[in-house]
This record gives C-alpha cells, sequence and structure tokens, in this order.
C-alpha cells in the first residue's frame, strides 16, 4: 500500500503465562496488558526504549505489596514510575510497570507545627506546595517540572532544582518512608533506626574505610548509592531514609512518605546579572553564595530564542532572594547586585516579570533539545556537577571536549550548586554517530571526576551513566553498590540494569527502532521545521511533559484533553509516544490504520496549544490531520467528518435557503434527525445561518466596480466561512472600523475562497489541498498589502497549514506572511489612529490557535488603548472547530470549558464586555452560559458608533 508506513517490526515480549490473571486476582488497582498502556510508557525523558509487559495502577499499599509478591512469583520484574519524566532511563523497564500517579496521590497529612507533611507518592509537587502554602510553608526542592513530577519520582531520582542552594536536595528534606520490597515486605525507614534489610549493617561494618574516603564531597552528589549515610558517625546516626533516597527503584517501592515543610519567604525579588561569557558567570557564582540567595541559576546566549527582560551580557545568572516584605527582598537583592561583578545587571520584584524570566529558565529541558539552526539535541548528559569553585574551568573543558569530538550544546543550570544541564547533538540515528556518543561519554566521565565531580548532579545516573561510575568510584566501592541492592532484593526484580549491574549506555536507545534517514514516511505535510521528516518530528517529544499539567497555566493552552481526563493518551506527550510505537511496529503493529492512536487521537482538540506551549513545540493538530489522513485513505470516514469536514461547501449551498433552513431547524424532530445523520452530538444546538451573507453585504454596500479602486487605497480583508456565513457582522463591524482608521476601502472578497481550516482539522489533506490551490488561484494578492484575517482559526491555517501543505508553491508562503489579525493590521497601518475609550472591565477567551500560532500582544495593547481592563482566559473553550460538535465530545468540550472560560465569565463584574475573536469561542458561551461574546471588531465597531472619543 503506497500511501501506508509499514513500521519495522520486531516482537515484542509477552507476559508469562498465568500472570495477568494472578495479578488481577491480586489487587484493586487497574492493570492492562493492553498496546496502549505499553505504548505509553516504553520511554521515559531519556534516551533510552524499553516494551513493558503491563502497566498497573494500584489503589494502595496493599495493592503494591500484592503485586510485588506476584511478580516474584512469575519472575516478572517491576520499574516503579511518577511522572516519568526521568532523564536517564530510570523509568522504562521490560516487566510491569507501577504507575503510582493515578490513585497514590494523597496529601494524609500536615502538620504546621511540626513542619511536617506525610504523602503518598504519587502527590504531585505543586499540590503540596499549594497545601503548605496555606500555612506560610513549602517543599524546598523545586525541579522545573514542579507543575507535574511527582514526590515518589523525587525521591527516587533526588531530585533537587533551582533552590538547593537554600534548602538542599530531597533526601535533605524526607523524614521517614515506608516501602514495599520484591516479594512484598514492607519496612518502615527512619533516621537513626533500622538501616534496612537483614545484613546492610554488617556490609556496612565491613567497609568503613571505603565508604569514608570513597565519595567527593559537593552539594550535588548524586550519583550511586548514598551508602555514606549509613556510617556511624552520620550525623544524627545512621540515616537509612537519606541512603534510600536516589536509588531509582531499585531497592524497594515508596508508599509513604514524611517530608520536612520549610519557611517560605513572604516576599521574593530576582537579581538577573549579566556577564560577558558563560565561564564569567560561573566564576561568579560561588562568590555570590554568602549572601545566602535562594537560588543562583546560570544560562547563556545560545539558549536564549529572545532575550527580552535581559540585561546585557552573553550569559546571565538569575539570582532570587526572599525576605518578609517586597522591600527587604528587594533590598537583599540589590545589594547582591552590587557584589556582582557583572557587565551589567537588574531588580525584578513584580511577579509577572519574575514568571516571564523564570519561564526561560524553566524550558530549557525543551528549547534545549533544539540547536538554533534546528537541529536536534538530546539528554545524556544532562546534569554533572562539580565544587561550585571548580565550575569555570570545569566548563571551560568541557566545551573544548564537545569541540574536539565536533559536537554542540548550550550548558545551563544551577551554577550556585555546580551543576550544569545540556542537551547535545549527538547523532543517535548512525551506528557512527553512537559510537562518537560512547567515546564522549567516557571522556566526559573522566573530565568530571578530574574536577572533584559527581556524573549525576539531580537526575540520577539510570542507563546514561550507571556503566561510567567506576571511574568516579572505582571498582571496589561500585562492588559494593551491587551487594548493598542484592540485600534489598536478592531476586534482582526491581528496575534490573540501573545503578547495580547497569547495562551498557548505548544500548535500548529510543531511535533504533524508528524509520531511518534511508526510509521516510511518506507524508502529506512539509514538516518544514524537521527537514520534511515525520519521524523526526514525533522525536520532537522528548517526554519533559509539560503538557500534564492538571492545573491551568494562567494563559497557556496545552494540553486542554488531558487536564480535563487525566489519561496519560490524552496527553501530547501520549499521543507522541503512541505515534513513536506506530512507527517502531513493535506494540502498535498496524501503522497508519492503528485503533489505538486513532481512539488517543479522538480527544485531541486540535487546539495547536502545544506547538507554542511545548517547549519543543510538538504539533499534535498538525500529526492528527496526518494521521487521519492516512487512516481514512480509501475508507468511510465517520459522518462528521463529512458534515463538518466539508462544513465550507454545505454553507454555500445553503446560503440561499437561509430562512427555511432555520426555521426547520427549530422543529426539534428534524434537527434531531439531522443531528444524528451528521455525526453531531444531540446536545447542541445548530448555529442559525445568515439570511444576507458578509460578502453580499459588501458588495451591495460599495455598488458595482468596487474591485477596481487604486491599490493604495484599499484593504484586502478575507471572507472566511464562519464570518460569511455564521457571523457576518463581525465582517460589517471590522469593515467600519478599518475604513474608519485607515482611510481606505475594504475589498469585497472573491468568490469561493477557503483556507481550508475544516478540511485539515478531519484530516482530508487531499480536499484542503484542493480548496487551497483554487483560493491561491482567485485570491489576488495586491503586493504590499496585507490580508486581514478575523477568524483566528483561519488565521492560523492560512499561516501555518498552507505552506506546509503546498510547501512548492510561492504563492502559498507569500499568502501566509500577508496574514495579520486585525489589531496587527490596525498597529502596523494606522499607527496614529485613537480606538474609542470604553473604560469597562473585560473577560473573554484568547483563541487557542491565535494563542499558538498568531500571539495576542498587538491584541492586548489595543484593548489597553480602549480602557478594556482584565486578563482574558487562557486554556481552550472546548468547542474547537468541529470537536465540540462531534458525537461523544460533549462532556470533555464541557469540562474544557467549565476549567477557566465559564468561570471567568460568571464571575465577571456587571457590565463587562464579553470577548471572544473566534465563533467557536463565542459559540460556547452562548450555549452553554447564555452570554453574547463579541469580536473585538463588533467592540470597537459600537464605540465608533457612539462617537466615544
Amino acid at each position: 500500500m503506497a500511501e501506508q508506513h509499514r513500521p519495522h517490526r520486531r516482537p515484542a515480549a509477552e507476559a508469562p503465562d498465568g500472570f495477568a490473571a494472578a495479578l488481577r486476582s491480586a489487587v484493586r488497582g487497574e492493570a492492562d496488558f493492553g498496546p496502549t498502556a505499553r505504548a505509553l510508557t516504553t520511554m521515559d525523558a531519556s534516551n533510552y526504549r524499553r516494551v513493558p509487559l503491563g502497566v498497573l495502577a494500584p489503589r494502595d499499599a496493599d495493592d503494591i505489596a500484592a503485586a510485588l509478591t506476584v511478580c516474584q512469583e512469575y519472575g516478572v520484574p517491576v520499574v516503579p514510575r511518577g511522572g516519568g519524566t526521568s532523564i536517564a532511563g530510570q523509568a522504562t523497564g521490560t516487566g510491569l510497570v507501577l504507575d503510582l500517579t493515578r490513585h497514590l496521590r494523597s496529601i494524609l497529612a500536615l502538620d504546621p507545627a511540626a513542619r511536617t507533611a506525610t504523602v503518598q507518592p504519587g502527590v504531585i509537587l505543586d499540590d503540596l506546595r499549594a497545601a503548605a502554602a496555606a500555612h506560610g510553608l513549602t517543599f524546598g526542592p523545586d525541579p522545573s517540572t514542579h507543575s507535574r513530577c511527582t514526590l515518589g519520582g523525587m525521591i527516587g531520582n533526588n531530585s533537587c532544582g533551582a533552590h538547593s542552594v537554600a534548602w538542599g536536595t530531597t533526601a535533605d528534606n524526607v523524614r521517614a518512608l515506608s516501602v514495599v520490597r520484591y516479594g512484598g515486605e514492607a519496612l518502615r525507614l527512619e533516621q537513626g533506626r533500622a538501616v534496612g534489610p537483614h545484613g546492610v549493617r554488617e556490609l556496612i561494618g565491613a567497609h568503613l574505610a571505603l565508604l569514608r574516603t570513597g565519595y567527593p564531597d559537593l552539594p550535588r552528589r548524586i550519583s550511586g548509592y548514598a551508602l555514606d549515610a549509613l556510617l556511624p558517625e552520620h550525623p544524627g546516626g545512621p540515616d537509612p531514609v537519606r541512603a534510600f533516597c536516589g536509588s531509582e527503584g531499585t531497592l524497594a517501592v515508596v508508599t509513604e512518605a514524611t517530608v520536612r515543610l520549610v519557611e517560605a519567604p513572604r516576599a521574593r525579588a530576582l537579581a538577573v546579572l549579566g556577564y560577558a561569557d558563560e565561564s564569567a558567570a560561573a566564576e561568579a557564582a560561588p562568590g555570590l553564595l554568602p549572601y545566602r540567595p535562594l537560588t543562583v541559576e546560570g544560562m547563556a546566549a545560545d539558549l536564549v530564542r529572545e532575550p527580552a527582560g535581559l540585561p546585557r551580557g552573553a550569559a546571565w545568572l538569575f539570582v532570587e532572594t526572599g525576605g518578609a516584605t517586597p522591600a527587604e527582598a528587594r533590598a537583599h537583592a540589590e545589594r547582591i547586585l552590587r557584589a556582582a561583578d557583572a557587565v551589567d545587571g537588574t531588580v525584578v520584584t513584580d511577579p509577572a516579570g519574575q514568571r516571564a524570566l523564570w519561564r526561560i529558565r524553566e524550558d530549557a529541558s525543551g528549547t534545549a533539545t533544539r540547536m538554533p539552526d534546528g537541529t536536534e539535541a538530546w539528554p545524556g548528559w544532562e546534569d554533572c556537577a562539580v565544587p561550585p569553585a571548580r565550575l569555570g574551568p570545569y566548563l571551560r573543558d568541557f566545551r573544548a571536549l564537545l569541540t574536539q569530538h565536533g559536537l554542540r550544546g548550550t550548558p545551563y543550570g544551577h551554577f550556585g550548586d555546580g551543576c550544569i544541564h545540556v542537551r547535545i547533538d549527538f547523532d543517535l540515528l548512525t551506528p557512527a554517530g553512537v559510537s562518537r556518543f560512547r567515546a564522549f561519554s567516557e571522556e566526559l566521565a573522566d573530565l568530571v571526576v578530574a574536577h572533584g565531580g559527581s556524573l549525576s548532579g539531580e537526575h540520577g545516573d539510570g542507563q546514561a551513566r550507571a556503566e561510567l561510575l567506576p571511574r568516579m568510584y572505582g571498582d571496589e566501592l561500585v562492588g559494593l553498590f551491587g551487594r548493598f541492592k542484592d540485600l534489598w532484593d536478592p531476586d534482582g526484580g526491581l528496575n534490573p540494569g540501573m545503578l547495580a549491574r547497569p547495562v551498557p549506555l548505548d544500548t535500548n536507545l529510543r531511535f533504533d527502532v524508528l524509520p531511518g534517514p534511508g526510509r521516510p514516511v511518506d507524508v502529506e505535510f512539509g514538516y518544514p521545521q524537521d527537514g520534511g521528516d515525520f519521524a523526526g518530528a514525533v522525536r520532537r517529544c522528548v517526554g519533559v511533559a509539560k503538557c500534564r499539567t492538571e492545573t491551568a497555566p494562567g494563559a497557556g493552552v496545552m494540553c486542554p484533553s488531558y487536564r480535563v481526563t487525566g489519561e496519560e493518551a490524552h496527553s501530547t506527550r501520549g499521543r507522541a509516544r503512541l505515534l513513536h510505537e506506530m512507527l517502531a511496529g513493535e506494540v502498535i503493529t498496524d501503522g497508519w490504520r492503528s485503533t489505538e492512536v486513532r481512539d488517543a487521537l479522538d480527544l485531541c482538540l486540535s487546539c495547536k496549544g502545544c506547538r507554542s506551549d511545548c517547549p519543543v513545540g510538538v504539533d499534535m493538530a498538525t500529526y492528527k490531520a496526518e494521521f487521519l489522513h492516512h487512516h481514512y485513505k480509501g475508507r468511510l470516514r465517520p459522518a462528521a467528518h463529512y458534515a463538518l469536514g466539508r462544513l465550507p461547501r454545505w454553507l454555500r449551498l445553503a446560503a440561499p435557503f437561509a430562512r427555511p433552513l432555520n426555521a426547520l431547524a427549530r422543529i426539534r424532530p428534524l434537527a434531531a434527525l439531522a443531528k444524528r445523520l451528521a455525526g453531531i452530538t444531540p446536545e447542541r444546538t445548530i448555529p442559525e445561518l445568515a439570511t444576507e451573507t458578509y460578502s453580499r453585504w459588501l458588495r451591495g454596500r460599495h455598488g458595482k466596480g468596487t474591485h477596481i479602486l487604486s491599490a493604495g487605497l484599499v484593504v484586502q480583508l478575507w471572507a472566511d466561512t464562519f464570518t460569511e456565513h455564521l457571523s457576518p457582522q463581525v465582517g460589517r463591524a471590522a469593515v467600519r472600523v478599518l475604513e474608519e482608521a485607515t482611510g481606505r476601502t475594504v475589498l469585497p472578497p472573491p468568490s469561493g475562497v477557503c483556507c481550508g481550516l475544516t478540511y485539515v482539522s478531519t484530516g482530508q489533506l487531499d480536499a484542503a489541498r484542493v480548496v487551497m490551490r483554487r483560493t491561491l488561484d482567485r485570491i489576488g494578492l495586491l503586493p504590499g498589502h496585507p490580508l486581514v484575517v478575523l477568524e483566528p482559526s483561519c488565521a492560523a491555517t492560512l499561516r501555518t497549514d498552507l505552506p506546509e501543505l503546498l510547501p512548492d508553491d510561492p504563492r502559498a508562503h507569500e499568502l501566509a506572511s500577508s496574514v495579520r489579525t486585525l489589531a496587527q493590521y490596525l498597529e502596523e497601518y494606522a499607527p496614529d489612529w485613537t480606538p474609542p475609550r470604553l473604560d469597562r472591565p473585560a473577560v473573554g477567551q484568547t483563541h487557542c490557535h491565535q494563542h499558538a500560532v498568531l500571539g495576542d500582544a498587538a491584541e492586548r495593547r489595543l484593548r489597553e488603548r480602549m480602557g478594556l481592563t482584565g486578563e482574558l482566559s487562557g486554556g481552550c473553550c472546548g468547542l474547537a472547530g468541529n470537536f465540540g460538535f462531534e458525537k461523544g465530545h460533549w462532556e470533555v468540550s464541557v469540562a474544557c470549558a467549565e476549567e477557566q472560560l465559564l468561570p471567568a465569565v460568571r464571575g465577571s463584574e456587571p457590565g463587562a464586555e464579553v470577548l471572544a475573536d473566534g465563533f467557536s469561542c463565542r459559540t460556547q458561551l452562548d450555549q452553554l452560559a447564555g452570554r453574547r461574546a463579541r469580536h473585538l471588531a463588533e467592540v470597537i465597531a459600537e464605540g465608533l458608533e457612539d462617537g466615544r472619543p
């Protein structure tokens, strides 16, 4: 089949006979051995991939114990998994994956007086911090994944985060642990109490000299087992909790943890210091530690795509300070600014400004996966750490080693702790590239050790570095690691291949199973950011899981379906994983015909939020359209694809009969029958057709012959399907505004033009190209005249989908570059025009496609000039074009609207203006809240009619 991708297939291992049945009878949680569950857990955020036998979501500690008992009986290994974002490969495995995020996510106790909390392992860090914040407390360690990482995963990796200079690592903040060993035995670990299973005390006692001298002294020593915490002279006595933290799921499974909370500063300030280069910033960082900052983070210019808000320099330190009052925090930051020998600097106290700057840093783990020229970069040497005083020399030597191997990377990270993150442009697709990856890894390990450092300073060793631990610790101490592991797990069933007796660092690479450079996948979109390679587009997802946030991230959009269902399959990452496995063909074997991928993509709203909110720019809306095209090639499609996917055609045919059709739609039995035949959910009301289309009104307004007006005195306004047939009042208002603001005449649109949006969103890409080519033939763009597009989804389609579906047509790129929103056009072509001043609050929603593709900066500035105060909601309205109308999507559509949009509108002040430039957003508000929202053009036009200054 020419259009079908035939995946490279190799058999996936199957569970032992009787294991699945025995497990299900022993536990109350959900056990899933299907291809979707397995495909979703083949990878973490590392370079590695293993196919598990199945996934269990245990409901409680008893379920974990029962599962570990059954697994021991059948010889099935176990991989405990929190958020699944481990960067070194330790959250992948070939046995049973324990998903601790679904049920084990309760904060069992919070004692403000004792400053402790007792949590289950699946508790998300931000949830704990929110609960502690009510008492002025917080949990100190804060990885950049704080919105989705779990406490269990943090304990497994001994995670740190930006504030470790003030509050230490996770191991510094855990007081007690309840754990279950392979086989089901439960243990309680507390400082100064029993040190673990039988034989551990004797093992430590027999190797005191080795343990006292074998570990480097530095704040970010995460590599290996922390056996020195079990020495008798350890402060407070032997500490099995500290020894357990960072064990990467190889010793036992955490079922409960008691953690320390710290007092959170009431106010914070951020000193941003600019330096001439990266080494200068690194050498300055240790000198700031005596001022007791909360953070000392560093990054260089090659990581920062848009340096807005940053002071002069080629590298920067972010130094956060705290205080009881804003003035105290600011004074602390200003002292650091005066003391720092920086090229330039500034102090930021505005919370929004601080968040914007921190986002640059927090998104770096994703941003760094693409070089400025688009080249892929990968983890593997993500978080080495050296003594802070050695950081400057180490970075110079590190850069030299990169150059020696012909590699590039963008270091950044926790300069105050000497810990550096970096993604490197390894070639992991060819044997020669993998060989160079190994050679570089070995040499870099030696370099880190030469500077007195640790191979891991935050994310653990996993498969990426554990093989090289003898270079850091020597064979004798690493041999002791193996004996320690055996005392805890004599059967070797817990996360085998990690830390003790590791598998080689250049095996199990997740790219091995994908089509290589010589076997490209035949696809329809151009994928210009990925060299036209669909496998490269799928590889974009590196698993940092920003899409797994379950609370609304302010103005962000991604990922609305996951925030509703909480299912990994409905996250951007989950869908990317399924596409990866579809290409691999090992677990998902039907290629483009896969029902597993189809079902996961069914709840993708095609909001394009991931295109902008995902740190690596995964564009799941495009991938969904691509998949649907191939999946239904030559096959019968769902009814909604014919009805809603070809909506522009039906609306053009229906336009002359708008009045009788509207009347028929008000007859409930007929409307119900029509919706059923069209695949529309019965809860929806069919929108009313305009009795006079926008273009007919405009031609009637100007009369015949207006198409030959002088090219210098016209505005080209796109007549999108929704404005033309469903909301022509928006078009009429835009004409009023444009002609008032510019003194130019709006041209009547050519007939039969369409952006192809509905065809693209339903994967009818052959038809979309036909429509787009017809549009290019008819549009007749005037040179030097932008195209004003009122509907954000159509503007985004013209800006992105058009040139990506017709990459070889220069007219497509010309049209795409000409697209402007109304606000963008007014700002560019009528900069001196004064809009009407309305001075009232505004609520509503920024359309997701506008957020993702076009941006809303011009709209924000225009609203400010008009006196429309307040922020519009982020998230997604939930209607999302055809999505919310399709049968089976009603509940998710409503839940998306209830997340941000509907509460904001219901809670708005009396007289607030409800704004929504998207037809979908306005329809959702009308049908769910009974509120009429308006396009910004309508609001401006009303102000002009009122004669407001």
